[in-house]
Parts: C-alpha cells; structure tokens; sequence
C-alpha cells in the first residue's frame, strides 16, 4: 500500500509539473489565452464584488475556468495539426475551426451566465 502511495503521489506530481509548464509555455507564446485570462480575470473579479449568491459565483467561476481550459485545448490542436504537416488541406482548417468553435461555445456560455445574472440584478434581486 505504501508503495502505491508513493507512485501515485509521484504521478500526481509529475501532472502537475507537466500541467504548469504547458500553461507557462502556452501563456508565453498565444496571444488568445492572454486575451481570455484577462476576460476570465475581470469576469472573475466582477464575480466576487457584485452582490452575486454563493449558487452564481458557482457558475460564473468555473465557467471562466472552462474557456481557458478549451483555449488550452485549441491551441493543443492548432499544434498537433501544424506539426503533421504545414500544408493547406481542408481537413487541417476543420479540425483548427473545430478547436476554435470550441472556445467560442464555452465563452457564449460564460455571456449567458453572465446575462442570466445581471438580469437578476437589474429585476431587483427577484
């Protein structure tokens, strides 16, 4: 049991060391993940100074997360297709438009949240 313990710490470790230097290099190097982290930090701000419940800062907060996380993830595929070949082929451009569709989704869903509670604001809390 203290063997398995160990191994899996050690794994967990390893993610993370891994998890933080592809943020770190994806942070240096994407102009679009620096753009999100600061809509995320500004949403995430508004999140935690407006008279928002406990249920929607659950909602706003991790949904800011998400939009990094598939940015992350875009830039992932942009990467993979690029090192395959750097060729035009439409398979490449759908599967980059794909990725990017993605972020977009998760950012709509972030202004819906973001719509559904101000509107609770503006009714007066109701």
């Amino acid at each position: 049991m203290r063997g398995f313990l160990r191994r899996e710490w050690r794994r967990f470790v390893d993610r993370c060391v891994w998890s933080w230097a592809g943020w770190r290099e994806t942070w240096a190097s994407e102009p679009s993940l620096r753009f999100w982290a600061a809509i995320v930090g500004v949403s995430s701000l508004a999140a935690l100074a407006l008279p928002l419940s406990f249920a929607e800062r659950a909602v706003i907060l991790p949904l800011g997360v998400l939009v990094l996380a598939a940015e992350l993830m875009n830039t992932a595929v942009e990467r993979a297709v690029d090192f395959v070949s750097t060729e035009r082929h439409d398979l490449a451009r759908r599967a980059k438009d794909a990725a990017s569709g993605a972020v977009a989704l998760t950012a709509i869903a972030g202004g819906l949240g973001w719509a559904v509670v101000l509107w609770r604001l503006a009714a007066g809390g109701a």
